[in-house]
């Protein structure tokens, strides 16, 4: 038997990297599993001017807007998995992609995202900085959108070493935008936990969107 090819969305925002680093290798994980992955980022909802008053803000922006396409409602309801990736601003989630969230009503609406499995990982300046409130914030969008959140737990000692029970996370402190080799373990293992269990329960036809598509 052909085991399905599984459909994932890693969504982030990134302003120096280190999500941007954790969002890559989660995604690469995830390809290397045999998924057809999404790496989307989500654009900046600032003033210009805003941006012109941090240094490096548009420029890292720039960079990173070449590399990857802005998320849309379609690649939402494509994937059968969906990673939400963002740095702590304050121990909330990065406005901007919160923005993409707050924009899927449409798809909340019509339940489009139900039955989807949805996972989160997060990036702090310093320790206590929040990462793990913001991974759990994350989870509210989720729930409201009926899909079925996948949290890390303990389930490989990658998890034992960097993030939490509750997705990979980065403490980067003076290490702009450079995650630790075990952060981005613990992210690449993410990757490859959601694609498993989001394979196993595509396998046993309890992915409602596929479902759905195929009586279209």
């Amino acid at each position: 038997m052909v085991e399905p090819q599984v459909r994932m969305l890693v969504v982030f925002y990134s302003r120096t990297g280190s999500v941007e680093a954790l969002a890559v290798a989660a995604a690469e994980a995830a390809r290397a599993v045999g998924a057809e992955v999404r790496l989307r980022r989500a654009r900046e909802v600032a003033a210009d001017e805003d941006m012109a008053k941090v240094e490096g803000w548009r420029e890292e922006a720039e960079r990173q807007n070449a590399l990857y396409p802005e998320p849309t409602h379609e690649d939402a309801e494509w994937a059968d998995a969906i990673l939400f990736g963002t740095p702590s601003y304050f121990g909330a989630p990065a406005t901007e992609l919160k923005n993409f969230l707050d924009r899927l009503g449409p798809q909340w609406k019509r339940g489009a995202l139900s039955g989807k499995v949805g996972g989160a990982f997060a990036a702090a300046s310093w320790p206590h900085g929040g990462s793990e409130v913001v991974t759990l914030a994350l989870y509210a969008p989720m729930a409201h959108l009926g899909m079925v959140i996948l949290p890390t737990g303990y389930t490989d000692e990658a998890m034992l070493e960097a993030g939490s029970p509750y997705g990979a996370s980065t403490i980067v402190g003076g290490r702009k935008g450079t995650p630790r080799a075990e952060d981005l373990d613990a992210a690449r293992h993410q990757g490859r936990h959601t694609v498993a269990i989001t394979r196993a329960l595509v396998v046993a036809d309890e992915m409602p969107s596929r479902a759905k598509a195929a009586t279209s």
